[in-house]
């Protein structure tokens, strides 16, 4: 029996976007340039999402920092773009942070600086 993922309704088009922004620029530009280009795609596709979305994270509940992750769509995905050779431990604590700081269910992270697009997709456990 096949296990439906949260929210593949929006994943799904979100990973098609940074696919077809591979497609078009493939690898090799900063990170700066996909984040530019993936709002251009969701624009196009009429896909929901805030840039630039600023978290607040606390410590012993006291603001520690103020912090910004590149996308947030629908309301109910944190989506984090890079630009690397290869995803590692520390990109993936990231998005596993945002996601706890947000308390969103769903993170993606889309790595643009490899040959194809690489993508990873994950859930809070622990979202309100």
């Amino acid at each position: 029996m096949a296990v439906e993922l949260l929210y593949s309704e929006i994943t799904g088009p979100l990973i098609g976007a940074a696919m077809e922004v591979h497609r078009i620029l493939g690898s090799g530009f900063l990170e700066s340039v996909y984040d530019e280009a993936f709002a251009i795609e969701l624009d196009l596709r009429k896909i929901s999402y805030k840039r630039q979305y600023p978290i607040d994270i606390f410590y012993k509940e006291k603001l520690a920092k103020h912090f910004v992750c590149e996308f947030i769509v629908e309301d109910v995905i944190v989506v984090e773009l890079k630009a690397l050779s290869q995803l590692g431990d520390i990109e993936k604590a990231q998005i596993l942070n945002y996601l706890k700081a947000t308390k969103l269910p769903v993170g993606l992270l889309l790595n643009f600086g490899t040959k194809s697009l690489e993508y990873k997709r994950f859930a809070n456990t622990k979202s309100a």
